[in-house]
């Protein structure tokens, strides 16, 4: 499965760029704390109110991300059983592509504990019709567990604040819910203060909408500080395909 997903999205490999100078003022700026990683990337640890997130920038850990990727993530407490997932529609279409050649055309027969949620919740869950997606319909799809939630999360804010970004339509983005957790991924060869700040605004919009429906619905929020996903400095037990 994996390897199918490297040949669909291959390409070389982005150098990661080093000049992180102005990054870290930015982040002192904001009382975030800052630090690189074996100079391959940085951490970033902030807070959105009393909500800890983490961000991190560095080598992909998705094989549909190729070189560096940005990851944004942030424990919230939700329902344990909400597992929902917002992406872009070309990303959808060559996850689904791989399924097919992988567990139709080839020899297996389900679908393992190495493929990424992501691509196990296409097949799980019914997507959102694109009557209900509204302005975000002709180039993202969605899906959930629970159609209710999503419907309420994306009402609004989080669906402006995706269809007002500005980047490429073959550009991974993942934005999903799952394990109580909210997650970020997308590519970024390069990361500037400008950068991060687009993926961070949107991240804390969805942050804001999470909370407010898991409020609105009576769940209690119980955020803890999130561990580091980093490939090489993973904490024991930390699971690479959250």
């Amino acid at each position: 499965m994996l390897e199918g997903f490297k040949r669909l999205f291959s390409g070389p490999p982005a150098a990661p760029a080093t000049d992180w100078e102005g990054i870290a003022p930015w982040a002192e700026s904001r009382h975030y704390a800052f630090r690189g990683v074996q100079n391959e990337g940085f951490v970033i640890d902030g807070r959105l109110g009393a909500t800890p997130w983490r961000l991190e920038w560095g080598p992909s850990q998705r094989p549909y991300i190729q070189g560096q990727e940005l990851r944004i993530r942030s424990e919230l407490g939700l329902h344990a059983d909400l597992q929902l997932v917002l992406m872009n529609r070309v990303l959808q279409e060559a996850m689904e592509k791989a399924v097919f050649d992988q567990y139709v055309e080839g020899v297996q027969t389900r679908i393992d504990n190495q493929t990424p949620p992501e691509m196990r919740w296409l097949v799980m869950f019914p997507k959102l019709p694109g009557s209900e997606m509204a302005e975000l319909r002709d180039r993202y799809v969605a899906l959930s567990s629970i159609k209710s939630w999503l419907k309420l999360w994306l009402q609004g804010p989080v669906s402006q604040a995706v269809a007002a970004l500005h980047v490429d339509g073959a550009t991974p983005l993942v934005l999903m819910i799952g394990r109580g957790r909210l997650m970020l991924r997308t590519s970024l060869a390069e990361a500037t203060v400008e950068s991060l700040l687009v993926w961070l605004r949107l991240f804390e919009t969805a942050m804001r909408e999470a909370q407010r429906v898991a409020a609105e619905n009576g769940e209690a929020l119980t955020p803890s500080a999130a561990p580091s996903l980093w490939q090489t400095s993973a904490l024991p037990g930390d699971e690479r395909n959250t």
